[in-house]
């Protein structure tokens, strides 16, 4: 019995360390080839008017950023997924810049490739000419779709209406004139709604990276757009979070024009400081409408008192009423009361 046990416990015990051997520190499965598996969809795209090259990639795998997605300004881009040859970005890109069609640069990769049935890849270059394969090996549903200026291709999805959700968001903003990373980032956000990757409950994540000629980017590589979410419930949204905040595009915030006894609040201490309409004799005890709208003035006058109180910090937005700016206020308030 014992020897049977033990026999047992060999066998679940190597199981776990072959187990762990196929799995990379950050979590991802490697095949017996040592090739990552980065089962997904992806889109590689063209912005021709801004001379911009993308490639976005969502995943129920983490740190997908780190192998699929492949960008060179004035070259194009590259996706490579399912069992991962991460090189393919590389090499497709050297051999767009030596002027080679998409198809052939695509035929190149995968001459010589024995495992390439198991891999997809996706190609575009600056002239909006794609190319992509999808290997007998790929886990259903797999497939691509190639438009005006892209190129989607996915595998493991719920099903085909993923690329058609992606190709169908990425061609009607064609016209918007939104910059190619936040087409890209709509385009994933449309075929993540409809299920995308059908392994539901693995971990998730996304990136994005789009080369820019006219921007130098970081020492040169000019990359102008370059986000990862490495691991996130909602890796799609957490992106579009990212780009939109730091972009500063319509949608990062939420604002409207700010009325209200608040404001009536903030200008009788300002007025009581000599900071908002100092010939004003005294403050009505019944405020007109108008003394609620945190209008010019009132920004002005803030931004006077922060600068007398040393609050006028970088990077600070013009009328800034934040927590330490209401406790300046308040203290400065009660003491000209109390010096009567």
């Amino acid at each position: 019995m014992k020897k049977t046990l033990l026999a047992a416990f060999s066998v679940l015990f190597g199981v776990s360390i072959v187990a762990q051997q196929q799995r990379a520190y950050d979590g991802v499965t490697i095949n017996d080839q040592g090739d990552p598996q980065y089962s997904t969809f992806s889109l590689c795209a063209i912005d021709p008017a801004a001379k911009q090259s993308g490639a976005a990639v969502t995943t129920r795998v983490p740190f997908v950023g780190r192998a699929v997605p492949h960008v060179r300004a004035g070259v194009g881009a590259v996706c490579t997924q399912a069992s991962t040859r991460v090189e393919n970005g590389r090499e497709g890109l050297d051999l767009l810049a030596k002027g080679v069609e998409p198809k052939d640069a695509l035929a190149q990769l995968l001459a010589a490739d024995p495992q390439r049935e198991s891999r997809q890849v996706g190609i575009i270059d600056m002239q909006g000419r794609t190319a992509a394969h999808t290997g007998t090996g790929n886990s259903a549903w797999a497939g691509s779709k190639q438009g005006l200026n892209y190129t989607v291709q996915a595998n493991i999805m719920v099903g085909p209406e993923v690329i058609e959700a992606v190709a169908a968001s990425f061609e009607s903003t064609a016209a918007s004139g939104w910059p190619l990373a936040e087409r890209m980032i709509l385009a994933l956000e449309a075929g993540y709604a409809k299920g995308g990757d059908k392994r539901w409950g693995s971990l998730q994540s996304a990136a994005i990276k789009v080369a820019d000629p006219n921007t130098p980017g970081r020492g040169g590589d000019n990359i102008a757009v370059a986000i990862e979410v490495g691991e996130h419930p909602d890796p799609v949204a957490e992106m579009k979070r990212i780009y939109l905040t730091t972009a500063r595009r319509l949608g990062y915030r939420s604002f409207s024009n700010i009325d209200g006894p608040d404001v009536i609040e903030l200008k009788k201490m300002l007025h009581a400081l000599g900071y908002w309409r100092p010939t004003l004799t005294e403050f009505p005890a019944a405020p007109a409408r108008d003394f609620g709208a945190y209008d010019a003035e009132a920004i002005a006058a803030v931004d006077k008192f922060r600068l007398d109180k040393g609050m006028n910090y970088q990077g600070n937005p013009t009328g800034l009423v934040d927590a330490r700016f209401i406790e300046a206020l308040r203290s400065a308030y009660l003491a000209k009361k109390k010096g009567g």
